[in-house]
């Protein structure tokens, strides 16, 4: 039997793997290129910064294709993974249980977050390689009663040079995405298709036939059994409108918005990001030197990066935005998101301040790029892993399933909603 995998990131990949090892035939197409690391900008980064000369962060994604950036809003940018593990590459490998608005409709993860737990191997960076700053700010926290605790992480800190820009892709290896699973689907018989981004899911009389690919100008008809959707929440949802299926206007981001403070000497980079966080009922504080905002916000410009610090909030947004059949997204920050952000930033201020990181403090861009929730799963859909209203035989398998925004790092959900989603399929066709 034959199944189309779309995507590669922490959901396609887990599909691909699980439905290859039970000896499906399985076809995966992702729309970028093969991953590569990226470092060129660096050297050249600090000179044209300080001129302005960098523009925008759309600049970035000319310079760095697997990086998707895009503004969704004046006051919001969105950032994706186009490339061979998806997200997962431009990461900062962070496991964290999330698991929000799941129990009110009666979805337990639990067995599969066991799983790929083991599978992968989950570790805390050692926290006598925290930066001074890191370790203050830490300590800081916990005298504020924010109780902060260890960061999950899927990094070997024995490989783990400190680099601190794990988001460009990790060189040494140290950090797990995506491409490990999607190297053993290969392994196991699964064919991989780069820069082939799926235009439409072909169906007849309700049932799934296919999908058409746009492989350089040309379009081609590839026929399936079964395809799986993992293209995130505005992939999929962009693949289902133009093959004239809905998708729910109910995308979310968990929107992330960094203070930045000062501190002669910091080196905050020369860590991991988020080596700890403390976790609040809708967002998490978290150290977190924002690369976006260093090169691109104009109100960080005259701060070297040496002495700049940042401390992260990752809100669990409202869930209500749009993706439209040409891939624009509609999606905007909320008041009450607004409110929320700056009760936020107000207990990351009393960090920094308590640990000794003077002003000015500064925002730096909004952004969110955990993607999901445009074909969110229901109480009724839990048994079958599958909104009902879907063709038979195709299936989603992301963060697109997720009803609710987290406010947590999200890679282990949206492997764990793949890997439950994959073995309904296997499972399904086994018993039939």
């Amino acid at each position: 039997m034959r199944a189309i995998v779309v995507g590669t990131g922490a959901g396609g990949a887990t599909a691909a793997r699980e439905l290859a090892v039970k000896g499906f035939e399985v076809i995966i197409f992702e729309a970028g290129k093969q991953f590569k690391p990226f470092r060129r900008l660096l050297s050249i980064a600090g000179p044209l910064r300080r001129a302005g000369l960098l523009g925008n962060e759309r600049n970035f994604t000319r310079l760095f294709p697997p990086m998707d950036i895009t503004r969704s809003a004046e006051d919001l940018v969105l950032v994706r993974g186009l490339t061979t593990g998806g997200s997962t590459v431009l990461s900062c490998g962070n496991m964290v249980r999330a698991e929000h608005g799941l129990k009110e409709i009666g979805l337990d993860l639990t067995p599969e977050f066991e799983e790929i737990e083991r599978n992968i191997g989950i570790t805390e960076f050692p926290m006598e390689r925290w930066q001074p700053v890191t370790r203050n700010m830490f300590e800081a926290a916990e005298k504020l009663g924010l109780e902060p605790k260890a960061t999950p992480k899927a990094v070997d800190s024995v490989k783990c040079v400190s680099c601190g820009l794990c988001e460009l892709g990790c060189t040494t290896g140290a950090r797990w995405d995506s491409r490990s699973f999607l190297d053993d689907a290969i392994h196991a018989g699964a064919v991989l298709h780069t820069s082939s981004p799926v235009e439409i899911v072909i169906i007849e009389n309700g049932q799934v036939k296919g999908v058409i690919i746009k492989t350089g100008n040309k379009l081609r008809t590839i026929k399936a059994d079964i395809v799986v959707l993992a293209a995130g929440g505005i992939g999929t949802a962009q693949i289902l409108k133009a093959s004239g299926l809905p998708a729910k206007d109910n995308l979310w981001a968990d929107i992330v918005l960094t203070l930045g403070g000062v501190l002669k000497g910091a080196n905050q980079l020369k860590e991991p990001p988020m080596v700890w966080y403390t976790k609040d009922e809708d967002y998490i504080l978290s150290p977190y030197l924002d690369i976006l905002s260093h090169w691109f916000h104009k109100p960080w410009r005259n701060v070297s990066i040496d002495d700049r610090v940042g401390i992260m909030v990752k809100l669990a947004d409202i869930e209500e935005g749009a993706v439209f059949e040409d891939g624009k997204v509609q999606k905007t920050i909320k008041e009450d998101d607004n409110i929320r952000l700056d009760h936020a930033i107000g207990e990351a201020k009393k960090i920094m301040e308590t640990a000794g990181v003077s002003g000015p403090y500064i925002n730096g861009v909004h952004n969110g790029g955990h993607l999901g929730g445009t074909v969110p799963l229901n109480k009724g859909d839990v048994t079958s892993m599958k909104p009902s209203w879907l063709p038979e035989g195709l299936w989603v398998a992301d963060l697109s399933l997720s009803p609710r925004s987290q406010g947590l790092p999200t890679i282990l959900l949206t492997t764990a909603l793949a890997l439950k989603v994959s073995r309904k399929i296997t499972g399904d066709l086994m018993r039939d």
